[in-house]
């Protein structure tokens, strides 16, 4: 069977080892998981403005992890000492494209700064920065029972590999919560009226996929619904 093609944007760097000058880049350890749960991977060049006509042969999208959203974006006008990596460019198209996704009812599986972006887009806030840290942290997560999250991990309780400093202030009412971190911060969320696949995590459950199949299973469940979605559509 053809493998169901997956978006992955690519991230800006401004050095990569091996490299002369900037580059793009996209985690192997994300692409490693979609490719082991039957995906094939497409690293796509976030060039903006976004044109929703480059995804007209993919599947589904993965938002993956990144650098911070520049504040604006959902509505504050001060900028924490604490922010790093923001790029204009990278956050125009992140923002147009998971706006695309949602209206268009692409399966996606949003990580990381993927929940903070979809979150930004149905019109939440974020923490620009937490009072606790979150980074090279491994604790222990909470999952709603019933949801697609839980359903999906088949567990109510994992252990979630984390690397963020920004999290969810207000919940976009378009979402609900569907995972909570030790100290109560939002750790997962889905779509409060399903229309599509969507699951979006704020840890990084690609750091430990290869050997955990809790975690592997987010992205196994992408591309499932990927296949099926690309299937009704060959249907219609």
């Amino acid at each position: 069977m053809t493998r169901p093609l997956i978006a992955l944007p690519a991230r800006f760097s401004e050095s990569a080892s091996a490299l002369r000058y900037r580059a793009e880049v996209a985690a192997r350890a994300l692409v490693e998981a979609v490719f082991r749960a039957g995906g094939e991977p497409f690293v796509m060049h976030p060039a903006a403005p976004f044109d929703a006509s480059r995804l007209a042969r993919c599947d589904g999208v993965l938002l993956p992890g990144g650098g911070d959203l520049h504040p604006r974006h959902y509505g504050e006008k001060t900028e924490h000492e604490a922010l790093y990596d923001v790029d204009d460019e990278q956050d125009e198209f992140d923002l147009a494209l998971a706006a695309h996704v949602l209206e268009a009812g692409v399966p996606t599986l949003a990580i990381c700064r993927g929940l903070q972006i979809v979150n930004t887009v149905l019109g939440g806030t974020l923490n620009q920065h937490m009072p606790r840290d979150h980074r090279h942290k491994v604790h222990s997560v909470t999952v709603k029972p019933g949801t697609l999250l839980a359903k999906t991990l088949d567990t109510e309780e994992t252990a979630a590999s984390c690397y963020h400093h920004q999290s969810i202030a207000s919940l976009a009412p378009a979402l609900t919560p569907t995972a909570f971190g030790f100290d109560g911060t939002i750790e997962g969320a889905e779509l409060a009226e399903p229309g599509q696949w969507f699951l979006a995590v704020q840890w990084h459950p690609e750091d430990t996929a290869a050997t955990d199949r809790t975690q592997q299973a987010l992205f196994t469940a992408l591309v499932q619904a990927s296949a099926r979605s690309s299937a009704q559509g060959r249907r219609r």
